[in-house]
């Protein structure tokens, strides 16, 4: 597995990391505890080496998957955890007080089973908690040991500049894949101008962009993609364009459409760095493939052209889940 820099100042990992919200959280009927810790280490041995969760994923049970899973190759790789939300909840409102940041750290480490947090993300930013307080309390944290890199997520540019000002923002997460792009509008310039890692969430677009989601598939009544409107059978007919310009490109290169989607990405900046999930061993092996898949400039441009023609339809976020964004 390749390895890459999350910017200047952040942890090497895999090119291709590990989401793993999706074990047991989010996406309908998750994998049972064993076969959840079986996956992950499957993933650090197919050179996975970046594993993502948070406390609100559960809430908490997916740290503690994580923790067990990784218990054993500890040093050998690097766990992102998030804060930010009221007792972990992401449906209870925003909580980035000091005093709270602490507790979730504390919290964090016994779940993860271990004495440091790689990197610490703010999950989304709080307007009722001024950044200067939030990245002070994560700067002291890395002081004391307990946290090696600060990260934001879904942050807008003004809240990047202001957390950086006072702790050095490594890394920056954000939704980014070939149907949502608006992070190149000015989140990615910032993380250039300030050297800052970035790494995408929903990569392949939570499945969509597989091609295995056209517009008659169903999900479970507690799947998160019901509350979406990209995910309405209308805005999956629409946008089966883009799936189909991927699996066009896919069966020139002796690959999946997935594999482009990551390779799209990876093709971007050397400082990205996907984090595709999944529940399935045959999935991961195929996401990690696409590290070692390489876009030509002309299949770039191919794509780029395509994309000026595709307008794809449907708000990722409902209203009150897009408020908690780019702030």
């Amino acid at each position: 597995m390749q390895k890459r820099k999350l910017g200047k100042n952040g942890p090497e990992v895999s090119a291709i990391g590990l989401g793993c919200m999706g074990l047991n959280f989010g996406y309908g009927p998750g994998l049972d505890r064993a076969s959840a810790v079986s996956l992950l280490r499957a993933a650090f041995d197919l050179g996975v080496t970046f594993f993502d969760t948070a406390e609100a994923y559960g809430p908490f049970t997916n740290e503690e998957i994580v923790g067990e899973a990784l218990a054993p190759i500890r040093d050998q790789v690097v766990i992102a955890t998030k804060f930010g939300f009221k007792d972990g909840n992401s449906s209870a409102g925003m909580d980035s007080r000091p005093e709270h940041i602490r507790q979730v750290a504390a919290a964090a480490l016994k779940r993860l089973r271990t004495d440091h947090i790689d990197l610490f993300y703010q999950h989304r930013v709080d307007p009722d908690v001024p950044m200067e307080d939030v990245a002070g309390t994560v700067r002291d944290l890395i002081r004391e040991g307990k946290v090696r890199y600060f990260g934001l997520s879904e942050a807008g540019a003004h809240s990047i500049r202001r957390a950086h000002a006072v702790q050095p923002v490594a890394v920056l997460q954000s939704e980014y894949s070939l149907w949502w792009r608006n992070p190149e509008e000015e989140v990615m310039p910032i993380c250039q101008e300030l050297a800052i890692g970035f790494v995408p969430y929903c990569p392949l677009g939570r499945g969509f962009l597989t091609g295995k989601l056209d517009q008659t598939a169903s999900f479970a009544k507690d799947d998160f993609r019901n509350l979406l409107p990209r995910f309405s059978p209308q805005a999956r007919k629409a946008n089966q364009a883009l799936v189909d310009l991927l699996t066009s490109i896919a069966a020139t290169k002796n690959a999946t459409p997935a594999q482009i989607a990551l390779a799209w990405l990876l093709a971007q900046k050397p400082w990205i760095v996907p984090i595709p999930g999944t529940t399935k061993v045959q999935r991961l092996t195929e996401n990690v493939g696409a590290a070692a898949l390489e876009l030509s400039g002309e299949d770039l441009r191919q794509i780029r052209d395509a994309l000026a023609h595709i307008e794809v339809q449907g708000d990722r976020y409902p209203p009150h889940l897009a408020a908690r964004t780019g702030r």
